[in-house]
């Protein structure tokens, strides 16, 4: 039929409708209430437009809607309000095969500025309709009943400005074009179920949570596309038969967009109270032919539960109601297979603090210290202390300090943690010189632990708040006491801070709840930094000043020959080292050991360095400069073993003969300055 005919065909049904609108509607006038008559007006109007052939699209839609030219220019969805809302109604009531109602509140001419479930439920039958261009584009099968981007730009292009019926951008004048009720999609065929399966999706909801996707429904229809108009659910629990008393909501979701949602907390809303059956409707979730739909199934936890409702629950689907293309329903039960299992867990069950050492934490070193101030801003460790399952808040941090060589009060003049770039000061000092940490109510008691160690106690108070699945750095900031001449400590004693489990049982932190220190035991992990060597007035003797090398020698690879090269910097004066070189036995000089040595075997060693070396056999090393020193250690064995040196101190004075006076250098951690071991054949 010809545009022309076809328009001339539907303004005689119009015309003949008009006339049967007008003779039923006179003498009713006066009987009828204004409510009765609106449902009489909308009925004919529905019958008006079967007789011209159901539907309308494109000019027809805007012309008849009376709205158009429009332009929406905010989303809607479910709870929106405003005029634009009753403008879309009247767009939507335009056409057959969408509109809102057939009669009452939302129908032709009752159109409200609520935007309700009708309302959502005809924008779906719009985004079905126009497939292509709305959920197509967007990499979605099912409508959302949601007026976003997409479908809000669809119809503002056919609610164009018009004259006469036709609409703008080239389309045809009094319906749409060919391209158009190409892109259309309607439901086709005689669908019948071919699977429905639901699989488990979060294994556990904590109390409190919100919209926790808990089991996945995966359905597809064979012979023909459908849509899903009913789903009914089972919630039941090992230990509870109320999930009223456990549950806020139980949500749909398709695509990512909730489609329904019942409130699980009202007895009343269960269709069976003893099955804990829930009965979602009206839902309108199309599965095209063959194409498999996933429908997630959410809760919300309520908070503050009773141990009976924290307990494993399962979720079931009972009863699926769906029509096909032909609008014939069917309604399977049998074949509805899986379900989801859950447990409920008490609010902040999972949620833990973990400690580590961090990858910037300062290697061992020394550290220069004044003799007559006080050094500051030390960094003598770095941790990194992470939050899992929730944002936790920091309470109270604990960390201890041991010292050797002298008590940490008179090493120790302040000290601090940085945590995220917040500064925080020690609050309380725990000292006892021989103690440790408990849980107890005063957290510390005295155990007759050997380590000379001080607990420092930092208040956060919850200026900390560590993000989920992050993690922030703490470090630990120390000003060094001067050492006062000698008086308060002499060079070499060493500080090593730590965060073990005995200090995380003192930690106080927040997430959903307080964490707890047993069951479970929410604080995790362990960081203990590196020893660093104080020196105030002397030498140092940098590890990563220090290399080796190792060789045999002799026709038969019988003697060993081992080389240590090290560096030595004089602090705060000059300083005077013999050639002398010796084993623990020596009072100046370089000490060395052997590991391997047995009586019988003969040992020699050698000192050269870059210093300047006056006819004593004394090298100097001036204030402030570094000279390389290399002992070279040769063992010839009684028998074959298998030897390495190291170096073990280094005597230094004051005095020109290198002698008088010699203070030793005792290296505290041997392993960083010996060789590679060595195989020797025994000669």
């Amino acid at each position: 039929m010809t545009i022309a005919k076809d328009f001339a065909a539907k303004a005689s049904v119009a015309f003949v409708a008009a006339a049967m609108l007008f003779s039923m509607i006179a003498p009713a006038a006066q009987a009828q209430s204004a409510e009765d008559l609106q449902k009489m007006i909308n009925d004919l109007m529905g019958q008006i437009a079967s007789l011209q052939g159901g539907s309308t699209t494109g000019g027809d839609m805007m012309s008849a809607a009376g709205v158009c030219p429009y332009t929406w220019t905010r989303d809607l969805s479910s709870g929106s309000n405003g005029a634009d809302v009753m403008k879309l109604q009247q767009f939507l009531n335009a056409d057959a095969d969408t509109r809102v109602a057939a009669s009452g509140v939302g129908s032709a001419g009752m159109e409200s500025q609520t935007f309700g479930p009708a309302t959502a439920a005809a924008v779906s039958k719009f985004q079905v309709k126009y497939r292509a261009d709305v959920l197509s584009p967007a990499g979605l099968v099912n409508p959302t009943g949601y007026f976003g981007p997409g479908t809000r730009a669809k119809a503002n292009a056919l609610c164009v400005a018009t004259t006469g019926g036709s609409t703008t951008g080239g389309s045809t004048t009094g319906g749409s074009t060919d391209e158009e009720e190409e892109e259309s999609s309607e439901l086709s065929g005689e669908a019948s179920l071919n699977s429905f399966e639901m699989d488990t999706e979060e294994s556990s909801v904590e109390e409190g949570e919100a919209d926790v996707a808990v089991g996945m429904i995966t359905v597809e229809f064979e012979d023909g596309d459908a849509s899903i108009s009913r789903l009914d659910l089972t919630l039941v629990g090992d230990t509870s038969d109320q999930p009223w008393d456990a549950f806020d909501t139980v949500s749909l979701w398709v695509d990512g967009d909730m489609v329904a949602e019942m409130d699980a907390s009202d007895e009343d809303e269960y269709l069976d109270e003893d099955a804990g059956e829930l009965r979602f409707s009206g839902l309108d979730i199309v599965a095209m032919e063959d194409e498999e739909v996933e429908i997630t199934v959410a809760v919300t936890v309520q908070d503050n539960l009773d141990s009976t409702e924290i307990t494993d629950w399962t979720v079931t689907p009972t009863s699926m109601r769906f029509f096909d293309a032909d609008g014939v329903a069917s309604t399977e039960t049998s074949n509805l297979d899986g379900e989801a299992e859950f447990e409920i867990e008490v609010a902040g069950a999972n949620e833990e603090i973990k400690v580590s050492l961090a990858s910037s934490n300062p290697d061992a070193t020394d550290v220069v210290v004044d003799t007559d101030s006080d050094t500051d801003d030390v960094t003598i460790m770095v941790a990194d202390i992470e939050a899992e399952d929730n944002d936790i808040e920091l309470q109270t941090v604990v960390v201890k300090v041991d010292t050797t060589g002298a008590s940490t009060t008179a090493v120790v003049d302040d000290i601090r943690v940085v945590i995220d770039g917040e500064e925080f000061d020690a609050e309380t000092l725990v000292s006892t010189n021989k103690g440790t940490i408990s849980s107890s109510e005063s957290r510390y008691v005295d155990n007759n632990s050997t380590d000379d160690s001080v607990w420092y106690v930092f208040d956060v108070d919850g200026d900390v708040v560590i993000d989920e699945d992050s993690e922030v750095s703490m470090e630990v900031v120390v000003d060094f006491n001067d050492t006062d001449d000698g008086v308060r400590y002499g060079n070499g004693v060493t500080i090593e801070a730590a965060v073990t489990s005995v200090e995380l049982a003192a930690w106080d932190a927040e997430g959903a709840e307080n964490l707890t220190h047993s069951s479970p035991n929410q604080f995790k992990g362990t960081a203990v930094g590196d020893e660093h060597t104080l020196v105030a007035e002397g030498i140092l003797v940098p590890v990563d000043g220090f290399s080796s090398e190792v060789d045999t020698l002799g026709q038969n690879d019988t003697i060993g020959e081992f080389t240590l090269e090290f560096e030595v910097t004089a602090v705060e004066g000059d300083f005077y080292i013999t050639e002398t070189t010796g084993t623990t036995t020596i009072t100046n000089g370089v000490e060395y050991a052997v590991d391997g040595f047995v009586a019988g075997d003969v040992v020699s060693a050698s000192l050269t360095s870059t210093a300047d070396e006056d006819t004593n056999d004394v090298y100097t090393v001036r204030e402030g400069e570094t000279e390389t020193f290399t002992l070279t250690v040769t063992v010839d064995p009684s028998s074959t073993g298998t030897y390495s040196a190291e170096l073990a101190g280094i005597f230094y004075s004051e005095n020109t003969n290198g002698s008088t006076g010699a203070v030793e250098y005792v290296i505290t951690t041997p392993s960083d300055f010996d060789t590679a071991p060595q195989s020797i054949q025994g000669s």
